[in-house]
């Protein structure tokens, strides 16, 4: 059956919709939604299966999966990283929401893809009202990996939902319509040891918050 699209107004995302994409999520359902980056395909992190889903539709294995985990605010964010200092949190604190994934190491409560116990731990709060509000509602992180145009072309995102739709509308349950994605990822830094390290150039730029 084919995935619904659905279409949510990015700047107010109604409240009915945002409802009809958790009800999606709680169900086990695999979405596709809009960042303040690239559109991202994910499902609740506290469903196994789902995870395993998302990680065969990019051709991945969940052991060796670097899924980050997309957060509604920085309130929960000990639950799944250890060893956050404070120094460290007011850096991300103010660099939050914005185009930033965190790596941490993992909590013992994080996640276990594939039945492995993660080393580290990447954090996402998007600056988007729509998976903020999704995430929220939900009550869960979500899983999260780009879609991208291909798994080859690392560097090439798709941007129009249309677009995306048709790629994946037989792949995935959702997928959300918040107008056209960037072509530009998150930043990636680890602050692992409170060392603020780049570990990918992206649409975020770090040094103003340091």
């Amino acid at each position: 059956m084919p995935a619904t699209l659905l279409r949510i107004h990015p700047e107010n995302p109604p409240q009915n919709r945002i409802q009809q994409a958790v009800e999606v999520l709680r169900k086990g359902g695999v979405i596709i939604y809009p960042t303040d980056t690239v559109y991202g395909i994910g499902c609740d992190v506290t469903n196994a299966k789902a995870v395993e889903r998302v990680c065969r539709i990019k051709g991945i294995h969940p052991e060796k999966a670097n899924l980050s985990f997309i957060c509604y605010d920085l309130s929960h964010i000990s639950d799944y990283a250890h060893g956050i200092t404070t120094a460290t949190y007011k850096v991300i604190k103010k660099a939050l929401p914005g185009p930033f994934t965190f790596l941490f190491e993992a909590s013992a409560n994080a996640p276990r893809f594939g039945g492995v116990k993660r080393k580290t731990v990447g954090i996402r709060v998007p600056d988007n009202q729509i998976i903020r509000q999704l995430v929220k509602e939900l009550g869960n992180p979500i899983v999260s990996t780009s879609v991208r145009e291909s798994e080859e072309t690392l560097e090439e995102y798709v941007t129009d939902p249309d677009l995306i739709y048709e790629k994946y509308r037989l792949l995935v349950d959702l997928v959300i319509d918040g107008g056209f994605g960037g072509n530009t990822p998150s930043t990636i830094v680890d602050c692992i040891n409170d060392e603020f390290e780049i570990v990918r150039e992206g649409a975020g730029d770090i040094e103003p918050y340091l």
